[in-house]
């Protein structure tokens, strides 16, 4: 009897240390996909943008996979990722119905989207994704230093930004604004010219979209952006609140 008790404990002991190891062990980091296909506008800094994601995923524990194959968007492939990444991507009637159908399946699945820059200018005709990514874009003028105003200074998403926040970029126009989204950061157009939205002019929002969480920026045309800690830094906070 003592013998078998001893068995026992010492199973108890055993199992109980493996236990702890597995908790030790690294968990599966979280997959996210970079979607940069270009039916219209191709954008130089595409490739930028992938290099600064790849190395935001390396330092922040999150994997990157790219992709610019429509084929990408079926519902078995798409349940690996926890975030889909849109960096630039242009064109119109770019995906068929069964593509779109993964796409929305995905998000009110409740996996999380990130829209950089031309996300606007993608999509046209899809009114679900239009209201997704929150407006289309309508038109820019040069690329010029803008001043911005941070809107919501306490969200995660923001912090530590600095406000008023003077950044290089591509100010797009929006139309067809989905007035659900919260906005996160608003353009000053009295800081530059060939701003079109009577001054109430968001360029980064976020909102809770059909089960998924979104977040856009519309930053994001240059080159030299991602190289930008401080522009780095936002859509850093915006890849882990989608992630999360």
């Amino acid at each position: 009897m003592k013998r078998g008790l001893m068995l026992v404990v010492m199973l108890f002991v055993v199992n109980n240390a493996l236990a702890k190891m597995v908790n030790a062990l690294p968990k599966d980091k979280p997959s996210v996909l970079v979607f940069s296909l270009t039916k219209g506008f191709h954008h130089s800094s595409i490739a930028d943008g992938i290099v600064a994601l790849f190395k935001l995923g390396q330092e922040n524990n999150f994997k990157v996979d790219t992709t610019t194959n429509v084929l990408s968007f079926n519902t078995q492939n798409l349940k690996q990722y926890k975030v889909i990444i849109f960096l630039n991507p242009t064109g119109t009637s770019v995906f068929n119905d069964d593509q779109k159908a993964a796409f929305k399946f995905f998000i009110n699945e409740g996996g999380g989207f990130v829209g950089i820059h031309a996300a606007t200018d993608f999509s046209y005709e899809w009114d679900w994704y239009g209201k997704l990514i929150g407006g289309y874009f309508e038109s820019h003028p040069k690329i010029q230093e803008a001043k911005l105003n941070i809107v919501m200074p306490k969200h995660t998403l923001v912090k530590g930004l600095p406000s008023p926040w003077l950044h290089n970029d591509e100010w797009y126009n929006f139309k067809n604004l989905n007035t659900d989204v919260k906005v996160l950061i608003q353009a000053d157009e009295t800081s530059y010219k060939g701003g079109k939205m009577k001054n109430n002019h968001p360029v980064s929002w976020y909102h809770i979209y059909d089960g998924g969480k979104v977040f856009y920026t519309a930053l994001g045309h240059t080159n030299e952006c991602y190289s930008d800690p401080v522009f780095l830094k936002h859509l850093l906070a915006g890849i882990k609140w989608a992630i999360k």
